[in-house]
């Protein structure tokens, strides 16, 4: 008989990844026959546009099938440079910059390079639902911030100052937020930048993974912009997956100071070593190639986010407000806690909600709870508006169905 392996005990600390559950269920429960419609899923409904297919193909046929650096390509390097300077900027060099096999692993590559036990990460909630596992896998502490509905899902410059300790070493920033959509204004910012310039011992982490999908002519801008003082110590993240729909690609990128991205190489090249050749080739592409599909697209994403807020709205006990970005909207069902769902069971969490609207109406949605914000739910508009129409019927149903 074989011995039973035993895991290590860091995993216990660590959740699975809530939103990538709620995906499998939706895809399993489609595959056994069900009309399902996913609202759970982060992932452009639009393909990756022909320019940048015919790069990676341009590629493969060209043998750059290779090993590359293990942080990226050198031209890919000059691009995302190129990229940080034409829209934000922000001056970097080639060697300044890291490239790994998605935003995830970015982050991920961050904090195990920086982290030692007992030190604190500051994670504002609602928060996508990686950060603080991430934390914790690394071996820090997440200090979790919550940012209510009463400060639109934004993290006050007070309440940054009370999360701060001598402990503190990053604050994660995401703007537009996963699962929010909220985004900071300059203003805001530099409410922020004031209280961080007090307190050098902190840096932070910026994921601007949703930078150009902005509704309503809102001005995007990131920290180290708004605030030079703090370039210093800022690691400016990024990547292709949203803006370009280009998630299964996997590249994801940050730009920060020389002896952190080193050693965020130091990691990367004894784990993953380098992103595919090809998926970094069409990021070249990707970065340098035309941007005028980009204001088309977010149009879209702009036209199905006021359906689905006005949708919502109409649903007995929800309460939607509008975001600022992303493709993602962040209702709260606080009204309808309590109540009992056509199957007799009495909806005690958000979690319960989620889970009693799939099985009855066949409508995935992420419970509040795994962002750390309740009684609330995730829903991702990024997929067609006919799907969108009919969970919204779907929901509506359901809501008014609650005794």
């Amino acid at each position: 008989m074989s011995a039973e392996i035993r895991l290590a005990d860091a995993l216990e600390r660590v959740k699975p990844s809530a939103t990538i559950a709620v995906t499998t269920k939706a895809a399993e429960l489609k595959s056994a026959g069900h009309d399902v419609i996913g609202l759970g899923a982060g992932e452009p409904d639009f393909d990756t546009p022909d320019n940048i297919k015919e790069a990676a193909i341009r590629a493969i046929r060209e043998g750059k099938t290779k090993y590359t650096p293990a942080d990226g390509l050198p031209e890919l390097k000059q691009a995302i440079c190129g990229k940080f300077l034409r829209e934000n900027g922000l001056t970097y060099k080639p060697s300044q910059v890291h490239v790994a096999p998605g935003g995830k692993p970015v982050i991920y590559n961050a904090l195990v390079a920086t982290l030692n036990p007992g030190d604190e990460v500051i994670v504002p909630a609602p928060y996508w639902v990686s950060y603080p596992e991430m934390v914790l896998m690394a071996g820090g502490e997440p200090v979790i911030a919550p940012c209510g509905p009463n400060t639109q899902y934004k993290l006050t410059p007070d309440a940054l100052e009370a999360a701060i300790t001598p402990r503190t070493r990053w604050i994660i920033l995401n703007s537009p937020s996963n699962p929010t959509g909220a985004a900071y204004t300059k203003a805001e910012l530099r409410g922020l930048a004031d209280v961080l310039l007090r307190h050098p011992q902190v840096w932070i982490l910026t994921d601007d993974m949703y930078e150009h999908l902005v509704y309503d002519g809102f001005e995007y801008w990131t920290i180290a912009q708004v605030e030079p003082a703090l370039y210093d110590r800022t690691l400016t993240m990024n990547g292709v997956s949203k803006a370009y729909a280009m998630t299964g690609w996997r590249i994801g990128y940050a730009a920060g100071p020389e002896k952190l991205i080193k050693a965020m190489g130091k990691v990367i090249s004894q784990t993953t070593s380098n992103p595919s050749s090809i998926s970094q080739y069409a990021a070249i592409e990707a970065l340098n190639g035309p941007q005028d599909f980009l204001e088309p697209r977010r149009k879209v994403y702009q036209e199905r986010r006021d359906m689905v807020v006005a949708g919502l709205n109409k649903c007995e006990g929800l309460h939607c407000p509008t975001p600022e970005g992303a493709f993602y909207v962040y209702p709260s069902c606080a009204g309808v806690i309590g109540k009992t769902a056509p199957s007799g069971k009495v909806i005690e969490n958000d979690e319960d909600f989620a889970t009693e609207l799939l099985e009855t109406e066949k409508v995935a949605v992420v419970f509040g709870a795994a962002f750390g914000m309740s009684p609330a739910f995730r829903v991702s508009y990024a997929t067609s508006t006919e799907a969108l129409t009919q969970a919204l019927i779907r929901i509506e149903r359901f809501c008014a169905a609650l005794k």
